[in-house]
């Protein structure tokens, strides 16, 4: 085993022991601590990654409970995008319940920054993007790749922007980096505006769009390995 693989595993286990529940007052502080830790929200005490995507339509980092009823008040949030799906984990947990406690919608949906997406996944991206309830704020981990790509497909999909101006929404601005592995979104979109041929991006992902192509174009595209 790599040293990569257990950093993982060390992970896996900390999350088992100290991060899977907030049932009881010792659970929930340790599972606040391992958000705090090892997902990083310390990192996300000042900096939200908050921008206005369209009207009514937001982005962000991970929030925390204080910050989503902060923004429930301020925006009237509605509906919460995660992308980060539904793992047992203190982020989701505590997630989970201020979303509930704050009578928001909350759809979750699983997502890599590292990975492309099946076609059915960003097709029933599509859809809940075309019929969300607003305001509405979408976010991943930092807020920069997963949910760039959610914003790109909804001025894309539901706005009628350009593929050029859809793009502005993976950009270093909200900490995107397009030569690292995350440009695998950057290159769903490029292959779209390759391939689209009069298409919309619904009908391009529901036909055309092929995973393992979009990896290779990927690699051919930096010419070789991505950093990171």
């Amino acid at each position: 085993m790599g040293l990569r693989e257990r950093f993982l595993d060390w992970q896996r286990q900390l999350t088992a022991a100290y991060g899977s529940d907030i049932s009881t007052p010792a659970a929930r502080r340790a599972a606040w601590w391992h958000f705090q830790l090892m997902d990083h929200a310390f990192l996300r005490v000042l900096w939200s990654n908050l921008h206005q995507i369209a009207p009514g339509v937001w982005r962000s980092n991970q929030p925390s409970p204080g910050r989503l009823a902060t923004w429930a008040r301020r925006l009237g949030l509605k509906t919460v995008i995660n992308l980060r799906g539904r793992p047992q984990e203190g982020f989701f947990l505590f997630e989970q319940e201020a979303t509930e406690r704050l009578g928001l919608t909350r759809i979750d949906l699983s997502f890599s920054a590292r990975r492309a997406p099946h076609g059915w996944q960003l097709v029933e991206l599509v859809d809940l993007l075309t019929g969300l309830q607003k305001p509405v704020l979408i976010h991943c981990k930092s807020g920069a790749d997963r949910t760039g790509l959610a914003a790109a497909i909804y001025l894309l999909a539901v706005e009628g922007k350009s593929l050029q101006e859809a793009m502005g929404q993976l950009s270093l601005r909200y900490l995107h980096l397009r030569r690292s592995k995350t440009g695998i979104m950057d290159e769903i979109l490029l292959c779209y505006g390759e391939e689209a041929r009069g298409r919309s991006f619904r009908q391009w992902a529901e036909e055309d769009y092929d995973r393992l192509r979009i990896t290779e174009s990927f690699k051919r595209r930096l010419g070789g390995a991505p950093r990171f």
